[in-house]
Parts: C-alpha cells; structure tokens; sequence
C-alpha cells in the first residue's frame, strides 16, 4: 500500500491510498467520525476499476485525529481476529 499526500497542513489533510478501495476507506471514515474534532471527513473514488480513492480529513488537528482512527480501526481488527482465532 502507498500513500501519497496530496495536501498537508495542520487543519486539512488529502491523501491518495493507492491500491486500495471502499474496504479500506469507508471503516476509516466511519471511525473518523467519531472523533469530535472532525469537521469533514470523507474519500472519492473516481471509477473503482481504475483510480485511487482520496481521502480529505479536515479539523482542528488533521494528521492526529487520522492517525487515531486508524490506531482505533487497526485494535477493532485485532480484537476480531482473537475472537475468530478462539471460535476455531
């Protein structure tokens, strides 16, 4: 996976996750929702056959509340696959 970052700054970010799709980026919008310090949080795929989606994240403090969301996303699948590994 390669992330490009198309726009930087405290307040707003845009990134382009390159190879992924709605499975990556729809829990991560999800999860960045839920941080109050979120004003705008969502992606865009073009075609899903033959573009990158582009996520934009933009609050009070951008870059952190997307590293949160994917710190949380990434302990809600490792909680998922414990209690898949237990099940079996």
């Amino acid at each position: 996976m390669e992330v490009k970052f198309l726009e930087d700054s405290k307040e707003k970010i845009k990134i382009e996750i390159n190879g992924e799709g709605h499975t990556l980026c729809n829990p991560l919008v999800k999860e960045l929702w839920k941080d109050d310090k979120v004003e705008i949080a969502g992606y865009n795929i073009d075609h899903s056959l033959i573009s990158n989606p582009i996520i934009t994240v933009q609050g009070s403090n951008a870059k952190s509340s997307l590293k949160k969301a994917i710190n949380n996303l990434g302990k809600k699948i490792d909680d998922m696959n414990e209690k898949f590994k237990k099940a079996k």
